[in-house]
């Protein structure tokens, strides 16, 4: 059945024909070095989205029937706990993400609430600049002022290019000073393939560069949004309300609208860029994350992203080896301490991913000393859970105290 895809913001469908065939022309092998600045465009980024294993690139989904019918110019797909990359292609290609831009401006506004540097119901105030931005937005007014929390659930489900620029003035001062931290921050995770000129990734005017990333690394930043339950409670929405319900924005993602277990996280689009999505997604305990750049119409970035879904979890399993905080294994003798035995707990979970066909060859092993002696402190390790696929080690978390236990041997006191 067809399905109808609406626009949130005006935008000539032209643009997506002859436009983005010309204007595409400058970024075409644009790998490892910047390309042409864009041509400015009046469309915007979206008119209407401690397992340690060893990734697996190229093709790995072939066994599952996954053959890409959009040209898109790059798509990555991977398990979005461990990192495991379950397939990729020109993941490297650094590429205008548009509106997912607003992916680094929410993630540094959100370490910065997790840090208490700023709070979630902290008044945001929106400036004329702000106000004028124009694209997606969420029509604020000069001097209207809004609790953050609202201003990043816009940015999220409308991407509201105003809501970025009035968080990004807030937080740094300056949309100059954000743009700036968000290549430091970049430099800090490691994105090599990332470069900021923006805070909300519209097209740049003349003389101006364009916001550039690859892939894998949408796929980083993406990964450390969702450490934030706040932002994938927001990216799951459907419809949310603005201004106590006067404006009802609606999700750019079409994702959480029509694929099942869809659970965010951001769109872009602008002519140059084509349609962009980073797509997460959870079923059976298996958590997905996708990426697809460049594709020349908005139904067929959906469609490449649910198919890259889709052929994953066909394909692969979770299998949870360890939970955090929760006991591992038999009791522990405690020798010389205020307690018999202790219960150690898993540091963090564990879970590994595998092809489907390869789960039932997983095992999981404990070590643990039957014996320990006190003192013990909270935290400290006391063994491991491993998973192992015959000889292979695909994971491990370490089993720790869950507290502490003092020496009742009169020599402690001594030394």
């Amino acid at each position: 059945m067809q399905r109808q895809w609406l626009f949130v913001t005006m935008v000539s469908v032209g643009l997506v024909g002859a436009a983005f065939a010309a204007e595409a022309r400058a970024l075409r092998g644009a790998h490892a070095r910047a390309p042409q600045a864009a041509r400015p465009s009046t469309a915007d980024g979206d008119d209407e989205g401690a397992v340690e294993t060893a990734p697996t690139k190229g093709g790995a989904l072939a066994a599952t029937g996954f053959v890409p019918e959009a040209p898109y110019r790059a798509a990555l797909v991977l398990d979005r706990d461990s990192g495991q990359v379950l397939f990729a292609k020109n993941e490297h290609l650094r590429w205008p993400p548009a509106s997912m831009t607003k992916m680094m401006t929410l993630l540094i506004t959100m370490e910065r609430v997790r840090d208490k540097a700023i709070g979630l119901d902290d008044m945001v105030a929106a400036s004329a600049w702000a106000s004028k931005i124009g694209g997606s937005q969420v029509y604020l007014r000069e001097g209207e002022r809004f609790p953050l929390r609202e201003l990043l659930k816009a940015i999220v489900v409308a991407s509201a290019n105003d809501g970025a620029v009035a968080v990004a003035e807030y937080v740094a001062g300056s949309t100059d000073a954000f743009v700036a931290l968000m290549n430091q921050r970049a430099q800090e995770l490691g994105l090599a393939e990332s470069e900021f000129h923006s805070v909300h990734g519209l097209p740049p005017s003349r003389g101006q560069q364009p916001d550039l990333m690859s892939a894998a690394d949408l796929a980083v930043v993406a990964r450390k949004l969702a450490e934030f339950p706040e932002v994938m409670e927001w990216a799951a929405l459907s419809e949310a309300p603005f201004r106590d319900g006067q404006l009802q924005m609606r999700n750019t993602n079409h994702l959480v609208r029509t694929y099942a277990g869809a659970d965010g996280l951001k769109t872009g689009y602008y002519a140059a860029a084509g349609f962009e999505v980073t797509a997460t997604a959870t079923r059976d305990g298996l958590r997905l994350l996708a990426v697809v750049l460049g594709v020349p119409t908005k139904k067929g970035c959906f469609d490449e992203a649910a198919k890259l879904l889709t052929s994953g979890f066909a394909g692969y399993r979770t299998v949870q080896a360890a939970k955090a905080g929760q006991p591992v294994g038999g009791a522990i003798t405690v020798s010389g301490g205020s307690v018999p035995s202790l219960t150690g707990i898993a540091a963090g979970d564990l879970r590994v991913t595998v092809p489907r066909a390869e789960a039932s060859d997983v095992k999981i092993e404990t070590t643990m000393p039957p014996t320990i002696s006190a003192p013990i402190k909270k935290g400290q390790v006391v063994g491991a859970v491993i998973a192992r696929r015959g000889d292979q080690q695909l994971g491990k978390v370490n089993v720790v105290a869950p507290q502490d236990v003092e020496s009742t041997s009169w020599l402690h006191g001594w030394f």
